[in-house]
């Protein structure tokens, strides 16, 4: 398989964990947060940052593609992906 599956996979599989996660966060699932979408937006910015660093180190630099390459493959996957699956468990 190519890097870039790899790493849109990668993104991908993060992407759908966190948007599960924003969902507990943003619906109030956890008492002691209460509902609050901004720091549901924030973990996930930071889950993307994070699943960005990994895959770096994991497919190294060179082969992600840098900045262009990561923003193809893993930060436009990931949004999406993410956004989609908060929303279907808002609404569901």
């Amino acid at each position: 398989m190519e890097i870039e599956a790899k790493l849109t996979s990668l993104h991908i599989i993060t992407a759908l964990i966190t948007g599960y996660l924003s969902f507990i966060i943003a619906s109030g699932a956890i008492g002691a947060i209460g509902k609050n979408e901004v720091l549901a937006v924030l973990l996930g910015l930071i889950i993307l940052y994070l699943t960005g660093n990994v895959s770096e180190r994991i497919f190294g630099k060179e082969a992600v593609g840098g900045f262009k390459g990561w923003l193809w493959s893993g930060i436009v996957p990931f949004f999406f992906i993410w956004i989609v699956t908060w929303v279907l468990f808002l609404n569901y």
